[in-house]
């Protein structure tokens, strides 16, 4: 079967159901109008989401690496994490706390912890859902959960996490997030001056005036065509240039937010995927030694 044509229109319609405030019922039908059936749409909205099924590219059962799941204290209680060492860990390398998207610490974000620890370093994927209970199964379910938290409450269980690892290894921590865990780690930068690193994938910029007290090195993906997310780069290229602070940017021309996601068919983009974790563990490997 011939794989449906997905337009920019479409994907931009998948982004307002995500992040802003179109319902399922109003995706599907600004979907099918877009489509042209009912028909089209329900073929097409599967490939505009993430893909649970989708083969990991670090498996979970991996030799390379050893993975459990854990908790670590948290500003109220217990926060869930899975934690990745590589297999043959030395103690020389630094920590990566590896921030999930609005879905939640789904399978598609422990196989990036994985990844990351393919690459040397001591991983630790928080679930900042645990106040709530932690992620469930159901995207729509974890994405109403994520708007929920207190936006507070949940950067200080992000920042703890660096408390958590620094013990670990050779005490230097970054920190990597993807969309929402994107614009989580920029906070983190913020509110954490012990974050020594941070690689924040399409995600939303601080305030200009909290940009002052930003101590990491960053590193920031963006995707040409998200211009949701890319409307705050001026402003923050600014902050960061006026503050003097340690930092890059790389806009990936004609792809799309979530390019790195290949669990989304539609909206992963091999090439700049590829490409930026080049730059991502070139840099954590630079600022963590």
């Amino acid at each position: 079967m011939t794989r449906p044509a997905i337009t920019q229109a479409m994907i931009d319609a998948y982004d307002e159901y995500t992040h802003l405030t179109l319902d399922r019922r109003g995706f599907m039908d600004k979907l099918t109008r877009l489509a042209g059936s009912g028909a089209a749409a329900a073929v097409i909205a599967p490939l505009l989401s993430a893909n649970a099924a989708a083969a990991s590219i670090v498996a979970a059962d991996d030799p390379r690496v050893k993975a459990q799941d854990i908790t670590y204290p948290g500003s109220n209680g217990a926060v869930k994490a899975y934690l990745v060492r590589p297999a043959k860990q030395d103690g020389k390398a630094g920590t990566v706390v590896v921030v999930h998207e609005n879905r939640g610490l789904n399978e598609h974000i422990r196989d990036i912890a994985r990844r990351v620890a393919l690459e040397g370093f001591v991983a630790l994927a928080p679930d900042l859902l645990s106040s709530l209970g932690g992620t469930p199964d159901d995207e729509d379910k974890a994405r109403e959960m994520i708007s929920q938290l207190d936006a507070d409450r949940t950067v200080t269980d992000a920042a703890a996490s660096i408390a958590f690892l620094k013990a670990d290894a050779n005490g230097k921590v970054g920190a990597i997030g993807f969309c929402w865990g994107g614009g989580m780690v920029n906070q983190m930068a913020v509110h954490a001056p012990d974050l020594a690193a941070a690689v924040a994938y399409y995600g939303m910029q601080p305030k200009a005036e909290d940009v002052p007290k930003i101590k990491a090195s960053l590193l920031l993906h963006y995707a040409g065509l998200d211009e949701r997310i890319d409307a705050g780069i001026d402003a923050f290229r600014a902050a960061l240039d006026a503050n003097k602070k340690d930092y890059k940017i790389f806009v990936y021309d004609g792809v799309n937010h979530a390019f790195n996601n290949d669990t989304s068919a539609a909206r992963y983009d091999k090439k700049a995927a590829d490409l930026a974790w080049e730059r991502t563990t070139t840099f954590l490997k630079q600022k963590l030694a």
